[in-house]
């Protein structure tokens, strides 16, 4: 038997637009953002979705109620899903972060897999929490298709604790803002990745680098 997750990175946020760390910090969606999931709606609309569950952050529960909306769905939201924590970055623009934390700065853009931010959490932990969620969500729809909103920085993590991708992990994979990837699960066989940062719907999106 065969369940199928919808794996999605939630619209622009006014963070992403901003060029700043976002975490646990509770960014609008853009106008762009917005449009972003209505093209994702748009491209998801004829999948049978048996649930969607969300990060309780706006940006990823707006996302999530657009995609939701003519599946007759309410997103449920997911603790497990909600972004990693990022200490005293939080909200904080990149350029000032690069500035004031160069040591942790150069972890960040080389091994982030090994970063230890002050009053923040650690990629170790996201993989630990969502692929918990993960797991549970998958035992309560087997053999249905199921659509999860997050975040980038959960999403990586998350597929390499269910892949056994070893780190370095992070910078390996990609997800842009409004794209989805397709996680197949077999009993017996485990997950298989068959689609990574589907973006064909978007229109236009700023590809981020850090």
């Amino acid at each position: 038997m065969e369940t199928v997750i919808y794996l999605i990175r939630h619209g622009e946020s006014q963070g992403n637009k901003e060029g700043r760390f976002r975490g646990r910090t509770d960014f609008p969606l853009t106008e762009n953002g917005m449009r972003q999931a209505r093209e994702l709606c748009g491209e998801l609309k004829e999948i049978e979705l048996a649930a969607i569950y969300s990060s309780p952050l706006r940006r990823a529960l707006d996302t999530a109620k657009v995609v939701a909306e003519p599946h007759g769905l309410e997103p449920v939201v997911e603790e497990g899903f909600n972004n990693i924590s990022l200490g005293e970055w939080e909200g904080k623009p990149k350029d000032e972060i690069r500035e004031k934390y160069p040591d942790l700065w150069k972890l960040w853009i080389t091994t982030p897999e090994k970063l230890e931010i002050p009053g923040g959490e650690s990629l170790r932990k996201v993989m630990e929490r969502s692929v918990k969620a993960l797991e549970r969500i998958v035992e309560r729809h087997s053999g249905q298709t199921v659509a999860v909103v997050t975040h980038r920085a959960v999403l990586k993590p998350l597929l390499a604790g269910i892949l056994g991708i070893a780190e370095p992990y992070f910078w390996k994979l990609h997800m842009d803002t409004a794209s989805y990837s397709i996680l197949e699960h077999r009993e017996g066989r485990g997950y298989t990745l068959s689609l990574l940062n589907q973006t064909r719907h978007l229109r236009e999106f700023i590809k981020e680098v850090f």
